[in-house]
């Protein structure tokens, strides 16, 4: 599968957090965030295992009982069932691979 840029197509996830998935394969799945000032991803799990890169902004990510403050090219791999949650410090930028692949996230 092969996606071309799109600036369109981003889905209202969460107050101030849209996603939209960019591709995705038998075993991953291409998500991108774009993320507001002062929203939250509240604490969650899920059976996929999530890889992430913030490409612009500033995120506070709580991961079990860590905290991670993000940066621009920070990155991070939160394991299946793990809890987690986000605070959105400045407006941000994520990409995000998950695997398995999110069936609540295929278009």
């Amino acid at each position: 599968m092969f996606t071309k840029h799109n600036p369109d197509d981003y889905i209202l996830a969460l107050p101030g957090i849209y996603r939209k998935t960019l591709v995705y394969g038998a075993s991953t799945l291409l998500s991108e965030f774009h993320m507001s000032l002062g929203s939250i991803l509240p604490l969650h799990s899920h059976p996929n295992e999530q890889t992430g890169y913030l490409i612009s902004g500033h995120i506070q990510l709580f991961v079990g009982d860590e905290l991670y403050d993000a940066y621009p090219g920070d990155s991070w791999c939160i394991p299946a069932d793990q809890p987690h949650r986000a605070e959105i410090v400045e407006d941000s930028i994520v990409v995000e691979v998950f695997s398995p692949v999110r069936q609540d996230y295929l278009p």
